[in-house]
């Protein structure tokens, strides 16, 4: 009987005040008291049985709890629901969990459980898997109660909800050279010391590799053992990120954006996220001091609704890991243009001023949509402040950027073009191959840097 709306009363319900009318009209027919009588009843029970379960529907207290806390993409996430009765005796319900769009699975549940008919606490557990990254509200629990004659309905939610922030998962990248002078560890050596004398240097013994010039004499006398100066202490190393965030460089224009639980992104734009996630994890997992810097020269994740510190700009430490992680969890693009022929928003100056002016000496990162020439100018304007500079631009056509990657690369980065269904592996150990422009562009200024190849046709790099 689905074709039986369930509002306010049971499929039976209904139907005994369908047969509570008949009564009626066959009494006021044939004159029959009885009919008249069975008529009252059958009217009369199901809102009667619906306002009893107004007034008397037990009370619940809803606790929801999720195992890991943190999750990210392509994992499994279980969670435990604690559903306790407050009203002793209480009645019977069938529990339904409210969940995202996405997540089709819809568990229900039985209240009370049958393995525990005594006792007014009720465990529940389910599985999650989510596919997309974003803050999703997870629930309300709804219950549905039903009267002993099973003729009335009443539906409740028990609680408001719980959020989970779902991370971009990070993928593995392997060991490039991303600047000059370091171990694979990111240490370096400081350039200088603060006032030094023969008294203040360290010594230690001369290991295999030291240059003579090291070489400590006095303390060497004294030892009978050649010791060496070790006055260049180990520094942490440093390096900036750069996500652009701009809705028209991720094909806001060519394409329509996904807007999708409440969070503006586009294909482009998620391989964005997964790559700053993973160079991330890369960085900090070798101990590096990382800056992340948005296209306006800001805080990254200023714009960023699942940010702890939204304001915050250097990251360090596995705590670090999972700040850009959670951070990244609901970052989205910039508001799109007013009017569609609203001038496209550049790489902002403050970038390329915190850039250059600032004292680190570390790679530069730079993942971005597709660029302008201006654009393109900025970005190489800061090369010199860094050790190392490289760029990551995700479009959906990489022919598109061919006049900014060629400035991007005679000024010393060593700069991709990709597409949404390139490999970020892929993408991410040719940035480590040695690139040569072509002799016309070759200057006795510029680095030699060198185009891409494509390693097949599902790279989408440019040729």
């Amino acid at each position: 009987m689905s074709w039986i709306p369930e509002y306010i009363f049971r499929p039976r319900g209904w139907l005994l005040m369908t047969a509570g009318v008949l009564a009626l009209l066959f009494a006021q027919l044939f004159g029959r008291r009885d009919l008249l009588v069975v008529g009252v009843f059958l009217l009369a029970l199901p809102p009667l049985a619906s306002a009893g379960l107004r007034l008397f529907a037990p009370g619940f207290t809803v606790k929801r709890f999720f195992s890991p806390a943190f999750v990210e993409t392509g994992t499994t996430a279980t969670v435990t629901l604690e559903v306790h009765g407050s009203t002793p005796g209480g009645g019977r319900a069938r529990m339904v969990e409210t969940l995202p769009p996405h997540l089709i699975d819809v568990p229900h549940f039985d209240y009370p459980q049958p393995v525990t008919p005594r006792s007014l606490l009720s465990r529940y557990s389910y599985t999650l898997h989510p596919t997309r990254r974003g803050v999703f509200t997870i629930g309300p629990l709804t219950a549905r109660f039903g009267d002993p004659f099973d003729v009335a309905l009443l539906r409740r939610d028990l609680d408001a909800g719980d959020t989970l922030t779902v991370a971009p998962a990070a993928v593995v990248l392997p060991e490039i050279s991303l600047t000059g002078g370091r171990g694979q560890d990111g240490s370096r050596m400081t350039r200088q010391q603060a006032n030094p004398s023969d008294d203040d240097v360290m010594n230690r013994e001369y290991r295999h590799g030291d240059p003579l010039r090291r070489i400590h004499w006095p303390a060497t006398a004294r030892q009978g053992k050649i010791m060496v100066r070790a006055e260049e202490s180990v520094t942490t190393p440093e390096a900036a990120l750069v996500l652009d965030q701009r809705f028209w460089a991720y094909g806001g224009h060519s394409k329509p954006v996904r807007k999708t639980d409440a969070l503006s992104s586009s294909p482009a734009f998620e391989w964005a996220v997964v790559a700053a996630i993973s160079i991330a994890s890369h960085l900090l997992e070798r101990s590096y001091s990382l800056r992340v810097l948005d296209h306006q020269g800001l805080p990254g994740f200023a714009s960023s609704a699942s940010a702890l510190e939204p304001e915050r700009e250097d990251f360090s430490g596995t705590s670090g890991v999972l700040a850009v992680a959670q951070s990244l969890a609901a970052l989205e693009l910039s508001d799109p243009p007013v009017n569609p022929g609203e001038a496209q928003a550049p790489l902002a100056g403050l970038l390329a001023d915190k850039l250059i002016q600032t004292r680190r000496r570390g790679p530069i990162i730079a993942v971005t949509g597709a660029l302008t020439t201006a654009d393109a100018m900025t970005l190489a304007a800061a090369s010199e402040a860094a050790e190392g500079a490289f760029a990551l631009l995700v479009c959906q056509d990489p022919a598109a950027v061919a006049g900014p990657l060629t400035i991007l690369r005679r000024a010393g980065w060593q700069a991709v073009a990709l597409t949404p269904t390139t490999s970020l592996l892929q993408a991410w150990a040719d940035m480590d191959e040695p690139t040569f422009l072509p002799a016309a562009a070759t200057g006795s200024h510029h680095h030699p840097r060198s185009a891409n190849q494509p390693t097949g046709p599902a790279t989408g790099y440019l040729p």
